[in-house]
């Protein structure tokens, strides 16, 4: 009897190529489609991703494709789980990733509980990753992608291994040209459609506007200030600035400035030059391992502190309370609250963790 896979469906060329893909090898495939934004939700932009004509596009690659297809509202989940925590972070002086959460809580969390509800085997998406098993380990990981400039495992470093057994990523292999040739000779109508290079939720780039439209709240004006707490100006509010952050300051200081700490609880901004953003070693918490279950002793890594970042050598060790500590060998520039630390042993995820403390040097 054939396995049975849920095709999380985009509406974008790389999941109806993993459809495509699956089908050709065999599986019993039904397609299906995240629900993310209430109808008539005025918080976010008109396009977005999970919009009614990504839904849409979807749909009309399952039927070409013969499958049958699922439209899930997770309307109220995406709202609570990735855009309500991405506002949190912003008012607390963090910058998140809200990508990460998404995949934690609704790509896996939610589509795998759909899948088991519907008697399948296995969720496929079009992400550039690959599950293998590893008998070093003993368990199914997470290894990057073939194609390096578009691997996806930093965002996925949230996935466990009993996940990990029941997930799919065939495009893991493929390079990016590869998958839009075989979208173009399929005739699928996401084969020319571009990639998603923003935040879903908020398009248009203004993530201020958002953070205000959703809290319902206007963050008031403060102080600009150096490490000393001398004050140099006045800021437009702290969710508009984040670490490293250069542009936007409006400070002549006769020498490049940068954002170097965000003080929300005297809500001031405080700048500093480049050597002021320099960290060799961090602290991470929501810490989740694949290639074991815990770091029992310190373990050498190559460490990823944001997706466009390369990663770096480091030690990585976890303490009693289940922190992770990550020392790395050379400084790092602009390490960032709320962004992930993804940990690395050659082309395998070891697991990641939250930023929740840095150590400036």
């Amino acid at each position: 009897m054939a396995e049975k896979a849920m095709i999380a469906m985009s509406g974008g060329v790389d999941s109806s190529v993993a459809a495509l893909l699956m089908l050709e090898r065999g599986y019993e495939c039904v397609g299906a489609t995240m629900k993310l934004f209430a109808n008539g939700d005025s918080i976010v932009c008109e396009k977005t991703c999970g919009a009614p004509d990504d839904a849409a596009d979807a749909a009309a690659v399952a039927a070409r494709l013969g499958m049958e297809h699922h439209l899930f509202d997770f309307a109220e989940r995406f709202r609570k789980d990735v855009m309500a925590q991405f506002v949190d972070a912003y008012e607390k002086g963090r910058t998140p990733n809200p990508c990460v959460e998404c995949n934690r809580c609704l790509k896996f969390g939610g589509m795998i509980e759909k899948m088991h509800e519907l008697g399948l085997d296995y969720v496929v998406t079009g992400h550039y990753a690959q599950v293998v098993w590893d008998e070093k380990y003993g368990r199914f990981v997470l290894k990057k992608a073939v194609d390096g400039t578009k691997d996806q495992t930093y965002f996925l470093y949230t996935l466990t291994p009993e996940q990990l057994r029941h997930i799919r990523f065939p495009l893991g292999a493929l390079e990016k040209s590869e998958v839009r040739r075989i979208a173009e000779d399929h005739g699928f109508v996401t084969a020319q459609k571009k990639d998603s290079q923003d935040i879903c939720f908020v398009p248009d780039g203004d993530y201020v506007g958002f953070i205000e439209r959703f809290s319902g709240k206007n963050f008031p004006q403060g102080d600009f200030t150096d490490k000393e707490g001398n004050i140099l100006g006045t800021h437009r509010g702290i969710v508009h600035y984040t670490i490293g952050q250069r542009k936007g300051i409006g400070i002549a200081a006769g020498h490049p400035i940068y954002v170097c700490d965000i003080d929300t609880e005297h809500n001031r901004v405080v700048l500093g030059e480049n050597k002021d953003l320099l960290t060799d070693t961090l602290t991470a918490d929501r810490v989740n391992l694949i290639t074991c279950d815990t770091l029992t002793e310190p373990i050498r890594v190559l460490a990823k502190i944001r997706y466009r970042h390369k990663e770096q050598p480091a030690t990585a060790w976890q303490t009693e309370d289940g922190l992770l500590h990550v020392k790395f060998d050379e400084p790092q520039r602009a390490v960032t609250k709320g962004q992930a630390v993804v940990l690395y042993q050659d082309d395998t995820v070891v697991g990641g963790g939250t930023i929740i403390d840095v150590g400036r040097i």
